[in-house]
């Protein structure tokens, strides 16, 4: 007996469905380096992340019976961060199962379709990470948040000047000596930026600048299949996704992916529409992609190579 849908859906599910995911994080570079530190979230009608934006002014040397300052002072707000909803269509018209007869031909087909769909999702999301926030559906990327300027997080950036972060927006001719300023306007102490986004024609700029003995490459970016230089100890990579002309230095410490635990490629049966001769299945991701340090990115993007 040939299969049902509902068995085609149950092998998607368990065998397709995993390798899609895992495709999607491996052909993204910042996405792969994300996901391996993203946090479930169980629900709320959007993702709160706590601020530390002060000190506590209670505080100070002091000798003997020295009166003591007990007075209390405003230390922690939030950045609130709306879910974001993605989603994708498997779709096969009744001309494609026929065309397909037999359950070895209907696996393959369906396999091909969800490769399709791996694609779409897997270049939806990458360009999500670096966004400047001009599709308010999409997460809201490191080009709405590396700015002086924007309201991230629902905080103005004009208003709070410890939300901004460190934007070099004059510097066209790509330096080590400009790198070296905004990597250490983005550092305090050993508290620095974890690694550096790119294009390929800023990463051939650098790769230009380096003498042959500094040209390393950092050993867990390519074991996950990505080529990588070194500056100051952290991998400078290229994502095909960043915008052009951008150099950005990411605090990964401070910039986490959020996922909902029941929405993170979960995928509908294949079911037919009333008004179509067609299967169609779908997979839905919902999450935010959230800094809770801006101070602690930097980014050079005006860069012309």
């Amino acid at each position: 007996m040939a299969l049902t849908y509902d068995q085609i859906s149950a092998i998607t599910e368990k065998k397709f469905l995993p390798k899609l995911v895992d495709n999607i994080f491996d052909s993204n570079p910042a996405l792969q380096r994300l996901r391996k530190n993203q946090e479930k979230v169980s629900g709320g009608t959007s993702v709160i992340v706590p601020l530390n934006y002060a000190q506590v002014s209670s505080a100070g040397w002091y000798s003997g019976s020295d009166t003591l300052n007990t007075a209390d002072n405003d230390v922690i707000t939030a950045a609130e961060y709306d879910w974001k909803q993605l989603y994708v269509n498997i779709s096969i018209t009744r001309k494609d199962e026929l065309m397909n007869m037999g359950d070895a031909a209907k696996l393959n087909f369906v396999k091909s379709k969800m490769e399709i769909a791996e694609k779409t999702l897997s270049d939806a999301l990458g360009t999500g990470v670096f966004s400047s926030g001009s599709n308010s559906k999409s997460i809201q990327g490191t080009g709405l948040m590396m700015s002086t300027s924007n309201t991230y997080g629902g905080i103005s950036q004009s208003s709070y000047s410890w939300w901004q972060a460190n934007v070099d927006s004059s510097t066209t001719t790509l330096s080590l000596s400009a790198m070296q300023s905004q990597f250490g306007a983005a550092s305090i102490g050993s508290d620095t930026p974890t690694v550096g986004y790119c294009t390929q024609a800023v990463y051939d700029s650098y790769y230009a600048l380096l003498q042959p003995q500094q040209r390393f490459m950092d050993e867990k970016t390519a074991k996950g299949g990505f080529t990588s230089l070194m500056f100051n100890g952290k991998p400078i990579i290229v994502d095909s996704h960043q915008k052009t002309g951008d150099l950005e230095f990411i605090n990964e410490k401070y910039f986490k992916l959020y996922v909902h635990k029941d929405e993170d490629f979960r995928m509908e049966p294949f079911q037919k529409p009333i008004n179509q001769n067609v299967k169609v299945a779908k997979v839905f991701w919902m999450g935010v992609l959230a800094s809770s340090n801006n101070r602690m990115h930097a980014a050079l993007n005006a860069l012309t190579g």
